[in-house]
């Protein structure tokens, strides 16, 4: 089982994940408060966060790729947690009523010339625009997210090899907003969900990020993936 910290380029060459690099980060006072409010009980928290927002994020991937997603088994059981569902619900909400244009879903993208990795949520067309998006299930949105995109954009432009970064807005899909209505005017937002624009330029939001890219090697550079070995199944055999 691979270290989910890093992708490997095409010479088998681990890189670390854009989201490993911004742990470096400054968390904040409000971070470090909740730290000390959950203590003991930290590490499941975040560990639980992440892999809800990971079966959110593959119900939408599965929507998106057109199979049918359902929130019950063949016998009528609830297959999943309420809540996740109620999330991935705002996601449809958001594609039927907006009907983005999806150019690419989940791209897995490696650079050894930019030091880092990452995948790519969705590349949407709307309202004439082409859109970097990426689909969050937290309870706040937080600076880092913008700089998470900028360098995503950053590997993009290097893939397409172009004289042009191809990419006119970077937004976040926020799937726990706290958005009461529909919105007014140019707003797209639902109960519950909205989209957010980076309110930076790119090139600003793109600085900060190779900042914590410096601060990272400088800590963390000589950092290995772990390889872990696992057998993948076990039978009790009596005597």
């Amino acid at each position: 089982m691979l270290d989910a910290r890093f992708y490997f380029d095409e010479t088998g060459t681990p890189v670390p994940s854009v989201t490993t690099i911004l742990d470096c980060y400054p968390k904040g006072a409000a971070f470090f408060e909740w730290l000390k409010k959950n203590g003991q009980d930290s590490d499941e928290i975040r560990d639980e966060a992440g892999r809800k927002g990971s079966r959110v994020h593959a119900m939408t991937e599965r929507y998106d790729l057109g199979e049918e997603v359902s929130l019950l088994t063949e016998n009528g059981d609830i297959s999943m947690n309420l809540n996740e569902w109620n999330m991935f619900e705002k996601y449809v909400s958001f594609r039927d009523r907006f009907q983005p244009t999806i150019s690419s879903i989940e791209l897995n993208m490696v650079s050894s010339k930019l030091g880092y990795a990452g995948t790519l949520d969705r590349i949407i067309e709307l309202n004439g625009k082409t859109i970097l998006l990426d689909i969050k299930t937290s309870g706040a949105v937080y600076p880092h997210y913008w700089l998470q995109l900028a360098a995503y954009e950053q590997l993009l432009a290097e893939a397409e090899a172009q004289g042009q970064n191809p990419i006119d807005q970077r937004a976040i899909l926020w799937l726990n907003a706290k958005t009461k209505t529909d919105g007014k005017g140019d707003a797209i937002q639902g109960i519950g969900w909205q989209l957010l624009f980076d309110p930076n330029p790119a090139d600003y939001s793109l600085s900060i990020f190779k900042n914590v890219h410096e601060l990272w090697k400088a800590e963390y550079g000589t950092l290995a993936p772990r390889m872990n070995s696992y057998q993948l199944s076990h039978q009790f055999k009596p005597q």
